[in-house]
């Protein structure tokens, strides 16, 4: 399975988790809204029939104000909402992918990308980085391993990387880089990732 089907399928199982969440919340804040519009109107109608007698133009345009400026406030509400709904469902699906990051699954995850990644790119040698965690358990020995199967010389930066998983490489003269960060490839699939949550969250109002 690709980082990509993967990071899909954790966002799915983010998806059934946050609905609930979504509709509930949708629910509470077009109500919110409903009768923060209802009390604006309710507000203009009496500012309307207090000075109607007087000034009828003006008044009326009072009334339109703040009608118009209240749906503004509503509108922006919801969409406050719904973002702050997208941002969660993005949070969770982070914290899923920063479990998966320590799970042993995880360390076949990572050894396959190595292999993929090394062989498209077909060099004699590359350097990598990973974080601090995975250096610890990419040992000599487990390098010297890969090295000979993908008959390219493989070497860890001293320096780790500040990411959730996966790792970053290069040629020796670093012409040639390649980003294989768990944290890339999510931030890749966001926009496809918002568009989906978008579809189970935010179905068409009625």
């Amino acid at each position: 399975m690709s980082i990509k089907d993967g990071l899909s399928a954790i966002a799915n199982d983010v998806l059934a988790d946050v609905q609930k969440e979504a509709e509930a919340k949708l629910v509470a804040a077009k109500n919110d809204a409903k009768e923060a519009l209802k009390a604006a109107k309710q507000q203009a109608d009496k500012n309307y029939q207090a000075v109607v007698n007087q000034e009828s133009i003006r008044a009326e345009a009072e009334k339109r104000r703040i009608t118009s400026v209240t749906e503004v406030e509503v509108r922006n509400y919801l969409l406050q909402a719904k973002e702050e709904l997208v941002d969660a469902a993005f949070e969770k699906t982070l914290s899923k992918l920063k479990e998966f990051a320590v799970s042993d699954e995880y360390h076949r995850y990572l050894i396959k990308r190595i292999h993929e990644v090394s062989k498209e790119l077909n060099q004699k040698s590359l350097v990598m980085q990973v974080n601090a965690r995975d250096k610890a358990w990419l040992t000599e020995e487990e390098l010297s391993q890969l090295s000979k199967k993908l008959k390219c010389e493989l070497k860890i930066l001293d320096q780790t990387g500040d990411f959730i998983g996966g790792f970053k490489t290069q040629t020796e003269d670093g012409k040639i880089a390649y980003d294989s960060t768990i944290d890339s490839k999510f931030n890749e699939l966001k926009p496809q990732l918002r568009v989906e949550l978008a579809k189970v969250m935010f179905k068409e109002e009625s």
